[in-house]
């Protein structure tokens, strides 16, 4: 089969490694109950919806791997979808780079989702996947800013911090996830920038390639605090209520 004629095959990485310590202590983030089901089960299913993902790959805690694998088999999941259960390491971006490690050959398109941001609708992953096959080696979902943004000079004891600019709003965006990417642009990515970042988008930016926005959603918004929590039980309720989610 030539390249041309050859369907796209699209992977789902979803490193939940972290503890989310702004969640208060306990379980892992990815594992709080969100509606009675783990975060990070919503999450999967979100990516597993768009019927072009035929792989997620989850990033499980270093010591948890185990629980993530029961806590898959214990859930209703798309019988179209593989799933693979892999250790994560100690940042997020090595927890990724084991999920890129992970996928078996033959993956075009990679997409990389916030375990954390469990309600993303299926509309905002497919427009992030076919945006990726139409040939961008990196796109985003983002939303435009409501609020006026303020850069300051941080202070380490606690002091006012004065204010240095006011960027322009209508230029910024609010990023989400999930992030869509040539897979062997990812790859290359994360072989050759080192530095921790705060998103995978940001490594493409610094190898000099195009990073683009495709628009957001509100419900793709990330849960950090209690506060977030209260907030996707309502979108839950909402959707059951509308739509028999």
């Amino acid at each position: 089969m030539s390249d041309e004629s050859r369907p796209f095959r699209t992977a789902a990485v979803i490193p939940a490694a972290g503890r989310g310590v702004r969640l208060g202590p306990g379980a892992p983030k990815a594992l709080r109950a969100l509606n009675g089901t783990p975060m990070l089960i919503h999450a999967v299913r979100a990516m597993a919806a768009s019927r072009a993902v035929s792989l997620v790959v989850v990033v499980a805690p270093p010591d948890g791997a185990t629980e993530v694998k029961h806590l898959l088999a214990e859930h209703a999941l798309p019988d179209r979808t593989d799933f693979l259960v892999v250790p994560g390491g100690e940042s997020r971006q090595e927890s990724v780079k084991l999920g890129l490690d992970a996928l078996p050959p033959g993956f075009d398109v990679v997409l990389v989702h916030d375990a954390a941001r469990p309600l993303v609708p299926v509309d905002t992953v497919d427009a992030v996947i076919e945006a990726v096959r139409e040939g961008a080696p990196a796109v985003v979902p983002a939303l435009p800013l409501a609020d006026t943004v303020k850069q300051v000079e941080p202070r380490a004891d606690g002091s006012p911090e004065p204010v240095v600019a006011t960027p322009e709003r209508a230029r910024l965006r609010a990023v989400q996830t999930p992030q869509g990417f040539d897979h062997d642009t990812l790859v290359r990515a994360h072989e050759s920038v080192t530095e921790n970042v705060t998103d995978d988008a940001g490594m493409i930016e610094q190898l000099g390639l195009p990073v683009v926005v495709v628009p957001g959603h509100e419900e793709a918004f990330k849960v950090t605090r209690p506060l977030d929590l209260v907030l996707a039980e309502a979108v839950l309720a909402r959707r059951r209520a509308n739509d028999g989610f």
